[in-house]
């Protein structure tokens, strides 16, 4: 866990993300539980792109790592999602770093469904 706030050190003030699971940023919200939220991307690389966060707040997958219980919860989400918001069939990404194109350095999952995703593309 990254410790950045002294009120709360699961919450970085200046994450977008964090923000977005405070509610003082609006979003596209798609799936909550008390450990986690999805809401849709704002840039959609696929039919169904939505980014599964846990509410606490961890730089990259590498720290979520740590918490396997919280991965998994991760991955039901995006299952669940995908078999809501298309056939089931889903990709999972975790970009890690900045020049893995991580763009907000508070752990998310794109979830990437609702067609033929291509081999090899994004």
């Amino acid at each position: 866990m990254t410790e950045t706030s002294l009120e709360n050190p699961a919450v970085d003030p200046d994450c977008i993300f964090c923000q977005i699971v405070a509610g003082r940023i609006p979003a596209e919200i798609v799936h909550e539980s008390d450990k986690l939220i999805a809401f849709r991307d704002t840039s959609p690389k696929a039919p169904v792109h939505v980014l599964v966060v846990p509410r606490q707040h961890y730089r990259d997958v590498r720290e979520l790592a740590f918490e396997p219980q919280l991965m998994s919860e991760v991955v039901r989400a995006a299952e669940e999602i995908a078999l809501q918001e298309a056939n089931g069939d889903f990709r999972l990404v975790f970009n890690t770093g900045a020049s893995a194109g991580q763009s907000v350095f508070h752990v998310h999952a794109h979830v990437l469904a609702g067609e033929e995703l291509a081999e090899g593309a994004l």
